[in-house]
């Protein structure tokens, strides 16, 4: 849809590691709300949200580990994350902007991005300028394009959700409750 609306259907796409979602360590895979209940809601909210707190590590040997994944062969387990925080992220995130996105752009193709939410949230960070205090509190609403305008500094010109502002505030505020305990009847 989003490459139609663009008119950029025939367009080389390319899959890089770096866009993945953070790594949540010895947390991956484990239900969010059960993970609040044996942690506490606020420390699962610092190991979600905040800038500089990774979630403790997965054990190399862990069969969660992303070594052992198929996708990531090529890699070695020093590039991967066992356990992330968002400036992690960041951190991972950038080179790709800087070496791939960014050129793309400056030269003045269209690019779509297709990312998960930490991933666009270290993208926001750098774009906006966003302190690492101020990212905390930033929910992207799962599923809703968010589009950029970039002057030819790649400075923000704006930006945008595309869709029904009732249903994006209704999706951001999903993700912002994501984490907490379920709240009994």
């Amino acid at each position: 849809i989003c490459l139609n609306e663009m008119n950029i259907i025939n367009v080389p796409i390319i899959y890089d590691w770096r866009l993945n979602e953070r790594h949540y360590g010895a947390l991956q895979g484990l239900n969010k709300a059960e993970t609040a209940e044996k942690y506490g809601d606020e420390q699962v909210l610092i190991w979600r949200r905040s800038y500089s707190t990774p979630p403790p590590p997965l054990d190399i040997d862990d069969e969660r580990h992303p070594r052992l994944d198929e996708r990531y062969k090529d890699l070695t387990p020093s590039q991967l994350p066992a356990s992330e925080c968002l400036k992690d992220t960041v951190d991972r995130f950038l080179p790709l902007w800087h070496e791939t996105i960014a050129p793309s752009v400056r030269s003045g193709e269209k690019v779509l991005i297709v990312a998960h939410g930490n991933s666009l949230r270290a993208l926001v960070k750098y774009l906006d300028k966003i302190t690492d205090e101020e990212i905390v509190g930033l929910n992207i609403p799962t599923g809703v394009p968010l589009v950029y305008e970039l002057d030819h500094d790649l400075t923000p010109i704006k930006h945008y959700y595309l869709g029904d502002p009732e249903a994006i505030a209704k999706k951001t505020a999903a993700v912002a409750a994501q984490g907490t305990k379920k709240k009994s009847d």
